[in-house]
């Protein structure tokens, strides 16, 4: 088994195992706090941190096997999408949510985002990108941003202190959201910075 392939599998790994003890957590904790089945399971969805787990796991399971349906998590972009989305996961919970009760997974928060970035830096061919490329990237997070308010507005919940429109007003998520979404610009415009040099630098070297 090759370095790459090695790494893939370790990485699909502990992604999987921390995303499936996370479920069984969020699920029993909810369920114990009167929460119906199908809300447990629509909560544990409405984290960013899941969901960018699951697409990181994807990833790796796009490496692994060729089934087609996996095309999608093998375009470039994409790659280069969840580099920066995942650096900002452990960024924002670092800086803003740690020592949160509910933030008690070090695997989701830490562990996978830094695996996840060395293989994309090491394992992936380079110089694909393009800044065209990025407003593309910027969709994923402006979906998830209309999926978590839209549910927090249905059920007075926000899966984040810094979008709770309940307690902030909308004012001030709107500001909030608006620094995020430049945390983002900056990260993946850092991704593509990245990838084009490395790509230029392994031409050199050929």
């Amino acid at each position: 088994m090759g370095a790459k392939r090695a790494a893939t599998v370790v990485g699909f790994a502990i992604a999987l195992a921390a995303l499936l003890l996370q479920f069984g957590l969020t699920i029993d904790n909810r369920l114990n706090g009167g929460d119906s089945l199908a809300g447990a399971v629509v909560f544990y969805f409405s984290f960013f941190t899941i969901l960018s787990n699951l697409m990181v796991a994807a990833i790796y399971l796009s490496d692994l096997v060729d089934w087609r349906w996996l095309g999608w998590w093998r375009e470039p972009w994409v790659r280069g999408m969840m580099a920066g989305a995942i650096v900002l996961v452990m960024v924002v919970v670092h800086f803003l949510l740690f020592g949160l009760a509910d933030i008690n997974i070090w695997l989701l928060h830490y562990v996978d985002p830094v695996l996840y970035a060395l293989w994309w830096l090491l394992f992936q061919g380079h110089g694909r990108l393009a800044w065209r490329d990025l407003p593309k990237m910027l969709v994923y997070p402006l979906l998830y941003l209309i999926w978590a308010m839209s549910r927090g507005a249905v059920v007075n919940e926000y899966p984040y202190p810094f979008l709770a429109a309940n307690t902030l007003g909308y004012p001030q998520v709107v500001v909030n959201a608006l620094l995020i979404l430049a945390g983002f610009v900056a990260l993946y415009a850092i991704v593509i910075a990245l990838d084009r040099w490395l790509g230029r630098r392994s031409l050199r070297a050929v």
